[in-house]
């Protein structure tokens, strides 16, 4: 169809702040494939490779102590995984597919393609605690130790790669605190965002 139009979403987000929720209530309500931890579950099954290894070091940072390059080439496993996902993502990102990434740099790596929009997911401690919490029946205090370690992990990994630093505002189009309005909310904001990027009608055209 000439009419076409193709949109990519792409979702930062803060450990606990329900970012990746609000992916998938944009993904069931545009009818779009939601890109996460199933990278690299297709990219095993389309190379052979053992899934249960590489689940281990997705969205990681490179350990230093254990890296080292050859002649430009690393042999980090967090950086072979980290291209490979990257180079999918541009991939479906040229074959003209509309899709929602949750993070893996989708906002740094993407940039340029035409129609991606980028949003960053925040919330305030005592929410995170209390979802993580609830979610992973853990304590308070074990929650907030799995928020900080999460965030530490994921902005040093999103640091490593791209130019544009993890959770600044000035690198995303909106950046919403779901304390403050929820996520049901967050997602129609989203929406109305989109709708006054692309028009009232988009969701009819989307490139598929």
């Amino acid at each position: 169809m000439q009419n076409e139009k193709q949109i990519i979403i792409t979702i930062a987000r803060e450990y606990g702040s329900g970012g990746h929720l609000i992916a998938d209530m944009l993904g069931e309500k545009y009818g779009l494939p939601v890109y996460d931890s199933t990278i690299i579950e297709i990219i095993a099954q389309e190379k052979g490779l053992d899934l249960s290894k590489l689940k281990h070091f997705d969205e990681k940072p490179r350990n230093r102590l254990f890296t080292r390059s050859i002649d430009g080439y690393s042999n980090s496993p967090e950086d072979v995984i980290a291209y490979m996902e990257f180079d999918f993502l541009r991939e479906k990102a040229k074959s003209g597919e509309s899709f929602i990434v949750v993070g893996r740099c989708g906002s740094s790596i993407l940039k340029g393609y035409k129609g991606v929009m980028s949003f960053f997911i925040t919330a305030d401690m005592p929410e995170k605690i209390q979802r993580v919490a609830t979610e992973f029946h853990v304590s308070n205090e074990d929650a907030e130790m799995m928020i900080q370690k999460n965030n530490k992990s994921r902005k040093l990994y999103h640091n490593f790669y791209c130019k544009e630093k993890w959770g600044d505002s000035r690198y995303y189009e909106l950046t919403i605190n779901t304390s403050k309005i929820g996520f049901d909310r967050a997602a129609e904001v989203i929406d109305c965002y989109i709708k006054e990027r692309m028009g009232d009608d988009w969701a009819e055209h989307i490139a598929r």
